[in-house]
């Protein structure tokens, strides 16, 4: 991969990262208000969960 690559998909990230709170702002920030009431762990699992999916997607693109 080379420099370039890896800032199509840090810009690729921030493009999604960045549709909820631009398109619906209330739900965005319900859904954040209500990420804060998880305990640790919980928080814990879904970033594991999340790095493991795309940790699997980007070997299936390999």
């Amino acid at each position: 991969m080379t420099g370039s690559d890896w800032l199509a998909a840090l810009g690729l990230l921030l493009v999604i990262e960045g549709i909820l709170p631009f398109a619906a702002p209330a739900a965005w920030r319900d859904g954040f208000r209500r990420m804060q009431e998880l305990r640790d762990g919980q928080l814990r699992f879904i970033g594991a969960a999340s790095m493991l999916g795309g940790v699997f997607l980007l070997m299936l693109l390999n």
